[in-house]
């Protein structure tokens, strides 16, 4: 008689809560799953290469002149340091959570917004730099790839996520974040990180109708649970 193998209650259980877990937010793990792809191939390119494969895929205005949504789409999929640990956690935590908060239409539409927008503010921005004469020429031709725009702007959206007071600490706590290296530093990126902010800050209206959190009664309700009062 033929016997067939059946896993483990239990590890048919953590399968289907991982199953549900990635469901929950298919945008987020979708993207999360290629720039794990992406990163692998950066990860294997000497400098040399890795130079010239990421310019071709780069937001520079060389780019973006000659192919613009090419350049826009492209540069969401690739990044210059294969650091994908780093982007599994802060996808997790910021990108899931807006997915599942907003509904994977309008967490797409705030993440692609900041992205485009946050990159054509950068970059107009090191067009004038050009035509002044304050930046070099060769800024036209940088290589600028990576989510961190649309990181921003998702962060930046998930203000509205939280109830009463919360909301203002949090979302003063992201300007801050934000407008410190731009102070700071005055690099094209730190302005288009900023940027995403203001334009994730301007998604207000999406989370009419959406639930709100408060960490201190979710701390009180847990807190509780654990005491057994």
């Amino acid at each position: 008689m033929a016997h067939t193998l059946e896993r483990p209650p239990r590890a048919r259980g953590l399968r289907g809560a991982l199953l549900a877990w990635v469901r929950s937010a298919p945008g987020t793990y979708l993207w999360l799953f290629v720039l794990a792809v992406t990163s692998f191939v950066v990860a294997r390119m000497d400098q040399h290469t890795l130079d010239w494969f990421l310019a071709a895929r780069s937001t520079n205005l060389e780019q973006l002149r000659s192919r613009p949504v090419h350049a826009l789409v492209a540069s969401a999929l690739w990044t210059e340091t294969s650091s994908w640990p780093l982007y599994a956690v802060l996808f997790t935590v910021f990108h899931a959570n807006a997915e599942r908060w907003l509904g994977t239409a309008r967490w797409l539409v705030v993440a692609a917004t900041a992205h485009v927008l946050a990159t054509l503010v950068s970059e107009g921005v090191v067009a004038w730099g050009i035509v002044r004469g304050t930046l070099q020429r060769s800024m036209a031709e940088t290589v600028d790839v990576g989510v961190s725009y649309a990181l921003a702007g998702v962060v930046a959206v998930l203000t509205y996520r939280f109830a009463g007071g919360w909301r203002w600490l949090y979302g003063a706590g992201v300007v801050v974040f934000y407008l410190v290296p731009l102070v700071v530093s005055h690099t094209f990126t730190d302005l288009g990180h900023f940027s995403a902010v203001l334009i994730g800050l301007g998604f207000f209206r999406f989370a009419h109708g959406r639930s709100r959190w408060d960490p201190g009664r979710a701390l009180r309700h847990w807190r509780r649970r654990h005491s057994g009062g």
